[in-house]
C-alpha cells in the first residue's frame, strides 16, 4: 500500500489540489471574444438613415451661381512654394479655363512672401493691386464697425485666396483689411505681372473680358437663384413673374461598400462549437470591424466623407489655436438647428481646458442614458475617426441632421439578398479543397449633405497642451 505524501517545498507544504490542476477537469466560465477596436460610433448612431432604392441618391437643389469655391493647392520644395497651374482654375474667373500654357505663365509670376504675425498685407479702401494665395498660416479679415471700431469678419488659411476681383475689375478696392495672425507664407501676383500675361494671351484676355461684362443673375445671400416676390405694395402694380430654378446637374450619391471574406475551417465549426458557436463569434467580430470602417469612411472618404464634403464657406479657423468658446459660438452661429458637434476626444479635452481657463463649466446633456459634454445645449460627441495631424491639429464638425431639416443623412438599402443586419448581408461562398468554409460579408452605405449649411467645420484646432 502506498500513501501520497504532502509535497514539500522550501517554505510551503501543499495540502490540497492546486487550481492549475483542478481546472483541467472543470468547465471554465469564459467571456465572448473581446475586441478593443470597437468604439461608441456616435456618428453612425446619430445620423438618420434613409432608404436608397436602386443604390443611388440624388440631391436636388435650387440653382446656385457660386462656383470656383475650391482650395488652391501648392507644391512645397523645402522653404519654397509654387502654385500648381491648373489649381488657378479654382477661382471663379478662371473656372474651366484650360489653356495650361497660359496658366503656367501666370503661376510662374507669383512671388513668395514669408510674413511675421501682425503684418498688414492689405488695407480697407486701398486700390486692389495684388492677388494673394495663402500657402499656410492664418490671416484675419478685419472690417470697420458702425462706430469706427475694428471687427473681425473671418479668417483665411492655407488654400484660400483673396483679391481675385482684380482679374476682372481694374477699379476694385480692398473690402477689408488683411492682417496675419500667425507666421504666414503667401504667393502674390502683382497687377503688372497679370497685365503682362494678359497682353500676350488673347484667349485669357477674351475670357476675363467676358467674365467682367457678363450680367450677374439675381441671387440671395446663399448664392441661390432669387425668387422674385413683391410685398408691402398698394394699388394695382404689375407683379413680376418668377419661377424656382433648379440645378441642372444635381449630385448623385452612389452607395459605397465595405467587404471582407470570412474563413473558418470546417473542423473548428464542427468540433469546437460548445458552448459558443465559432462561426457566430467570428461573424460578430467581423461585422464590428465593418461597422468601424463604415464610420471611418463616413468621416474620411474623399468622395462622400464629411471632412471632404463641407462647403468652403462653412469652414472656419480657430482664432488662437485651441478651440475656445468663441470659436464654438462662431461655428454654432453658421447654421440653424445644429443638432450635434463631432470631435476627436483630444479636441474635447482641449475645449474643456479652454473653458476651465475662463471659469466656464458647460452643463452636459443626457443622450441614451449617458452624460455627454455639450456647448449651448448641443452635445459634443467623441469620434476617434477624425484624424489628428503630426502638428497636433484636428477638426471639429457641427451639423444639422435629417431629410426634413435639410441636414446630413446616412444612406443605406435594406431588404438586400441574404441580409443579416440592415444593409449588411452574409453570403455563403462554399467549401474549398482544404475544408475551409468561406462567407462574403458586405456592408452598403454612404452619406449626403442636403444643403451646404447643414455641415460646418472648425479647422486647425490645436489639441496639444500649451506651455506657459
Amino acid at each position: 500500500m502506498t500513501i501520497d505524501m504532502p509535497i514539500q517545498t522550501d517554505n510551503h507544504v501543499q495540502k490540497s489540489l492546486s487550481t492549475g490542476a483542478a481546472h483541467q477537469l472543470a468547465h471554465t466560465t469564459k467571456s465572448e471574444p473581446q475586441m478593443q477596436g470597437i468604439s461608441s460610433r456616435w456618428l453612425t448612431r446619430s445620423l438618420p438613415w434613409v432608404q436608397v432604392k436602386g443604390g443611388v441618391y440624388r440631391v436636388n437643389r435650387r440653382l446656385t451661381h457660386t462656383v470656383g469655391n475650391g482650395e488652391v493647392e501648392f507644391v512645397i520644395d523645402g522653404s519654397k512654394a509654387r502654385v500648381i497651374p491648373m489649381e488657378l482654375t479654382e477661382m471663379p474667373q478662371l473656372r474651366d479655363y484650360d489653356d495650361e500654357e497660359v496658366l503656367g505663365a501666370l503661376a510662374r509670376r507669383f512671388e513668395q512672401r514669408d510674413l511675421d504675425p501682425g503684418t498688414v498685407i492689405a488695407e480697407f479702401g486701398n486700390h486692389m493691386e495684388q492677388l494673394f494665395l495663402i500657402v499656410h498660416g492664418k490671416i484675419a479679415k478685419i472690417g470697420t464697425g458702425e462706430y469706427g471700431e475694428q471687427t473681425k469678419l473671418g479668417m483665411l488659411a492655407g488654400g484660400d485666396y483673396f483679391g481675385d476681383e482684380m482679374l476682372t475689375d481694374s477699379n476694385a478696392i480692398w473690402p477689408v483689411t488683411l492682417k496675419t495672425v500667425t507666421p504666414a507664407t503667401i504667393l502674390v501676383l502683382p497687377r503688372a505681372a497679370l497685365a503682362e500675361v494678359v497682353d500676350n494671351s488673347p484667349s485669357l484676355r477674351d475670357r476675363l473680358s467676358a467674365m467682367a461684362s457678363a450680367p450677374k443673375r439675381p441671387q440671395n445671400k446663399y448664392g441661390e437663384a432669387e425668387i422674385m416676390v413683391s410685398s408691402g405694395h398698394s394699388g394695382e402694380p404689375v407683379l413680376e413673374g418668377t419661377f424656382v430654378d433648379y440645378d441642372s446637374a444635381p449630385r448623385e450619391y452612389e452607395l459605397s461598400l465595405a467587404q471582407t471574406v470570412l474563413r473558418v475551417h470546417s473542423r473548428v465549426a464542427d468540433l469546437f462549437n460548445d458552448p459558443m458557436d465559432q462561426i457566430e463569434q467570428q461573424l460578430r467580430l467581423t461585422i464590428e470591424a465593418l461597422y468601424e470602417r463604415r464610420e471611418s469612411d463616413l468621416v474620411n472618404n474623399p468622395d462622400y466623407g464629411l471632412l471632404h464634403n463641407c462647403d468652403l464657406k462653412q469652414r472656419i479657423y480657430t482664432e488662437s489655436g485651441p478651440p475656445t468658446p468663441d470659436d464654438m459660438d462662431e461655428l454654432l452661429s453658421m447654421r440653424r438647428s445644429t443638432k450635434l458637434f463631432l470631435a476627436h476626444p483630444k479636441a474635447i479635452s482641449a475645449f474643456g481646458r479652454e473653458c476651465t481657463k475662463r471659469g466656464i463649466y458647460p452643463d452636459p446633456v443626457e443622450v441614451d442614458g449617458r452624460k455627454i459634454p455639450a456647448w449651448r445645449g448641443v452635445p459634443i460627441f467623441p469620434c476617434g475617426k477624425i484624424p489628428v495631424s503630426d502638428k497636433q491639429t484636428t477638426s471639429i464638425l457641427a451639423m444639422r441632421v435629417g431629410e426634413k431639416d435639410q441636414g446630413v443623412i446616412g444612406l443605406h438599402q435594406t431588404g438586400i439578398p441574404d441580409e443579416y443586419e440592415p444593409s449588411l448581408n452574409v453570403r455563403f461562398k462554399g467549401i474549398d479543397d482544404q475544408s475551409i468554409i468561406s462567407y462574403l460579408v458586405s456592408c452598403y452605405y454612404s452619406a449626403a449633405v442636403l444643403v451646404p449649411d447643414a455641415l460646418g467645420i472648425l479647422d486647425n484646432v490645436l489639441v496639444a497642451r500649451q506651455t506657459d
